[in-house]
């Protein structure tokens, strides 16, 4: 949502993205469709610092792409902490080892390949600290839904891509076929009077959703 000027601007007045964070960017543009999906430097170093405000024994992350957001959550982890990922696809699994053993948190991170509603049911005995939602956008709510009440009180989740390119605003008149849309807009619309949690919605990049748990 923001101009390559903006862009720009906060990326120069942010933390420096770590070298093997930019390696993975190079990477990820140059071999993976739809580049963009990985959350980048300056998301990145947001997600990184809120992890190691909260200093979180648990984390859950629903997405993982090329495993960038999770290399910065996992920046923030408790000594003893450990970080679940859940991608979909198998073809990006490879890739996502490699680059958690090149961060050297192999033991603190455990990837689970598979449909995330199908993984959670295994997860049900954890308490989660923070939880980071960036999957497919129209099982946003299914995902909360299954997650919110293992989160422990004050604990966050966080949800990615809740601007969707604009298209949640009042504004845009959606296009015939638009199945992704509306269920975005639910979802905003719906934790936005969610007493279980208290929201803070971001206009960072594509949106980022901040719910600190009641």
């Amino acid at each position: 949502m923001t101009t390559e000027p903006l862009d720009l601007y906060a990326a120069l007045h942010t933390t420096p993205e770590p070298p093997l964070l930019a390696r993975l960017t190079r990477e990820t543009h140059l071999q993976l469709l739809m580049p963009r999906m990985s959350s980048g430097h300056v998301q990145g170093r947001f997600l990184s610092l809120l992890s190691h405000l909260i200093r979180p024994q648990r984390i859950l992350e629903i997405g993982t792409f090329c495993g960038y957001a999770a290399l910065c959550l996992a920046e923030g982890l408790a000594a003893d902490g450990l970080l679940h990922t859940i991608e979909i696809d198998p073809e990006k699994e490879a890739r996502i080892r490699r680059y958690v053993a090149a961060a050297g948190i192999t033991d603190r991170v455990r990837l689970h390949i598979g449909a995330a509603l199908d993984v959670l049911p295994g997860l049900v005995d954890e308490v989660w600290d923070l939880v980071f939602i960036d999957a497919d956008k129209r099982n946003n709510a299914a995902y909360f839904e299954a997650v919110v009440d293992q989160v422990r009180p004050g604990g966050l989740l966080i949800v990615d891509n809740v601007l969707w390119g604009g298209k949640v605003l009042p504004g845009y008149e959606l296009k015939a076929g638009d199945k992704d849309t509306p269920l975005v807009r639910a979802f905003n619309d719906k934790v936005a009077h969610d007493a279980r949690v208290e929201p803070v919605f971001l206009p960072l990049r594509d949106g980022l959703l901040l719910l600190r748990k009641t």
